[in-house]
């Protein structure tokens, strides 16, 4: 049975493309684990945006945070013994980063300074930090990953207040990975990789994960859904390497559009530009950013 009609396709092209001096494929731990022991010159993650036009991104397997200027120059901005995955600006220009290793970490942009600011969970340690995102009201939102699926489905989702209270919101969740929230911040959207899924959570401050609610479900495959963006219109983007694509589904759930990747499968985070139309797309297979217009 089909439950709705079959979403149009939208095309993508090439953004901005790793240069060669920064690649030099090896294996490493993370590849060893996660790439069956390939060697990879990249696996770029998090992609967000500056004030300033800035691209910040990150590199898993070579702990990195890198700087694509608005006039497409790349940079490192630091290389640090972590596996940074979600990746944030705050207010004050800071990069706020869920790392797999190291929990929560804060990078200056300018300096490349690492800090930590928050590695355990009440002194135990975290599962494997994936993404975050920033609420309003100044907490910071985060998935606890780890190796969960459909067979130990005990992720979780943080909140972490701006006063420094933190309160585990989930803790049966199977493989949580990206976030986003609503445009009136009610409720947090999370994707659950290993479960095909895109949850719909109460954000609001009375009832913090009350009522949750499976808001979508992605065909099977080899892969689920990534990261996720919400755009002016209440769209949820989501972001799926297994199906080499992201998807735009209604405010209410509905498949409108199918992002297709012009580069590799792995499309698993994206980020829109402040014009509202332009969606900017880690196409971490090929080390690329892809670009894709959404329709008004």
């Amino acid at each position: 049975m089909s439950w709705f009609a079959p979403p149009r396709d939208i095309a993508t092209k090439v953004h901005a493309r790793l240069p060669e001096s920064l690649r030099a494929p090896a294996r490493s731990e993370w590849a060893d684990a996660n790439k069956g022991g390939q060697a990879v010159d990249s696996f770029l993650e998090g992609p967000c945006l500056a004030a300033d036009g800035t691209l910040y991104l990150v590199d898993i397997p070579f702990g990195r945070a890198l700087a694509v200027s608005p006039a497409g120059d790349w940079r490192v901005v630091v290389r640090y013994e972590g596996w940074p995955n979600g990746l944030k600006v705050r207010a004050d220009g800071t990069l706020l980063v869920a790392d797999y290793r190291r929990g929560l970490v804060a990078i200056d942009a300018g300096t490349g300074a690492v800090a930590s600011v928050l590695a355990t969970q009440h002194s135990e340690s975290f599962k494997g930090l994936n993404d975050l995102a920033l609420a309003a009201d100044g907490s910071v939102w985060f998935t606890d990953q780890g190796q969960t699926g459909l067979h130990d489905p005990t992720g979780r989702v943080y909140r972490l207040g701006a006063d420094g209270a933190l309160s585990r919101i989930l803790g049966n969740c199977p493989s949580p990975n990206g976030l986003a929230f609503n445009r009136a911040g009610t409720h947090l959207y999370v994707a659950l990789t290993r479960a095909g899924q895109i949850w719909r959570v109460n954000a609001d401050p009375g009832t913090l994960g009350a009522k949750t609610q499976l808001f979508a479900q992605l065909p099977g495959g080899v892969s689920g859904p990534d990261g996720l963006v919400v755009d002016g219109q209440d769209r949820v983007i989501v972001c799926d390497p297994g199906h080499g694509c992201a998807w735009v589904l209604s405010k209410w759930g509905e498949p409108l559009f199918r992002i297709a990747s012009c580069g590799g499968r792995a499309i698993t985070n994206a980020v829109l530009a402040p014009d509202g139309r332009t969606l900017l797309l880690t196409d971490s297979d090929t080390g690329q950013v892809l670009a894709a217009e959404l329709p008004a």
